[in-house]
């Protein structure tokens, strides 16, 4: 049972969390108790799970369903060390978007699956090899660069939407601002769901809502399943979501890690691997592709509460909601302008959760490699490039997380045989002298001029 991660060892009295301590992953509260925050981790992905598939057009039960197995094969997999949620990938929505238009859903499946395969070899490399040259390989003004160029080409979606309803779009985007502001815990970081229910009433009020569908839908069954067909022309389209899912997942486990007190170097090869499992059986399946969810890392958080046991209740708890199709057809009535207002705050929080990396790290915009890295991929991004070959066709996204990859590595290179750039990477302020004395000493070391 403990090789399965389904051991737990009872958190004290089972009751309370003693001061200054946490529910490790490997303990648990009393059922009950277990039981009502496994719940509350539900209500945590429910919003942004949802609004993938009902902004690309997918069946939410389905969606739901390979959620919840997800993240019951995510805890086996990582044999219950890495308490984490798979929920809908934000990533996913521009690739699915854009490849359904050509290649129809099944199209957009196969993609999910080749992203979910890539994922779980990546994963396999890092649990092998260590995950530091993914650091290498993207360091943050790559990884803040393709995070956010990924959710600013999607910027004229949520323009379509809000424009078929803008008082509908109008009120749920102020509601998710007003929300997001004047309330604090749980309902505070809900506030995309407390806009789309508030929002959703509105459009109910003007008429914009129907309930056709629901009405002809029986209270259980099976959620709709459909196959992935294979098009090497989605591959620009899916690949580079990978490496969004790569630096989310890992940097997911370095947070929880932070907070358990626990290192978790050695499981995170095995996160990516059941990351990329998930999201290959949802493709399979009819699904979106997953990813870890921060907002449920924000419930932990704020309970102290990191028990992988409320992972299994979540997850099970989501895979029997997702067998009533009537359920499925309510979520999959929110209307267009519902969906533009949550998708104009939604995508540009992608944006920024982009320049967030940038920010976190200290990424010096002074160097001309870490500026030009930036400057060129978000254009290409924001401004959906594309570029044809045969059947392949590169988009704005593909093309924008390649340049980042390229120019940053192409010019370091460069400069590094040159000798000619001299500011930092990273910003220097406030270091010590004596720190900026040995920076200044490497830097001469490796033939460049330029002084802290």
């Amino acid at each position: 049972m403990s090789m399965l991660g389904i051991k737990w060892k009872l958190h004290g009295n089972g009751k309370s969390i003693r001061p200054g301590h946490v529910v490790a992953p490997d303990e648990r509260l009393a059922w009950p108790l277990t039981i009502g925050i496994g719940m509350q981790h539900v209500v945590a992905m429910f919003g942004a799970t949802f609004l993938v598939p009902i902004i690309t057009g997918m069946p939410p039960a389905t969606t739901l369903l390979f959620s919840g197995i997800g993240t019951l094969l995510f805890l086996v997999i990582t044999k219950g060390r890495v308490p984490s949620y798979l929920g809908s990938s934000f990533a996913f929505i521009a690739p699915i978007m854009a490849s359904q238009q050509q290649y129809g859903v099944s199209g957009a499946l196969g993609g999910v699956v080749l992203a979910g395969v890539v994922l779980a070899l990546i994963g396999a490399v890092v649990q092998k090899f260590g995950a530091e040259w993914i650091n290498r390989l993207m360091p943050p003004i790559v990884t803040g660069a393709i995070v956010a160029l990924i959710g600013l080409n999607l910027a004229p979606a949520a323009k379509a939407n809000f424009d078929l309803a803008p008082v509908t779009a109008l009120i749920t985007l102020v509601t998710i601002i007003l929300v997001s502001v004047l309330f604090r815990g749980i309902l505070g970081r809900l506030s995309i769901l407390v806009g789309v229910v508030v929002g959703y009433l509105v459009a109910m009020m003007r008429g914009e809502v129907s309930y056709e569908k629901m009405d002809a839908a029986a209270w259980i069954g099976l959620p709709l399943f459909q196959t992935p067909e294979f098009h090497i022309g989605v591959v620009g389209l899916f690949v580079p979501v990978v490496l969004v899912l790569v630096a989310e997942n890992v940097g997911h486990v370095k947070s929880v890690a932070a907070m358990t007190g626990q290192n978790l170097d050695g499981v995170s090869g095995r996160a990516l691997m059941a990351d990329g499992a998930a999201t290959v059986l949802a493709g399979f399946g009819g699904g979106s592709g997953t990813t870890t969810y921060a907002e449920n890392i924000g419930v932990m958080a704020a309970t102290k509460v990191y028990s992988t046991a409320a992972y299994w209740v979540a997850g099970i708890f989501a895979i029997l909601l997702s067998f009533s199709p009537k359920f499925g057809e309510l979520i999959a009535t929110v209307p267009a302008g519902v969906l533009g207002g949550a998708a104009t705050m939604l995508y540009g929080m992608i944006g920024v959760l982009g320049v967030k990396i940038w920010v976190q790290n200290k990424v010096n915009f002074s160097n001309p490699i870490n500026l030009t890295t930036a400057a060129v991929a978000l254009i290409i991004g924001i401004a959906d490039y594309t570029w044809t070959i045969g059947e392949l066709k590169f988009t704005g996204i593909a093309l924008g997380s390649a340049a980042a990859l390229v120019i940053y590595h192409g010019m370091k290179g460069l400069a590094r045989w040159r000798g000619t750039v001299a500011e930092p990477e990273t910003e220097t302020a406030g270091l010590p002298p004596a720190v900026k004395s040995a920076m200044n000493a490497a830097a001469k070391r490796g033939g460049k001029k330029g002084k802290l």
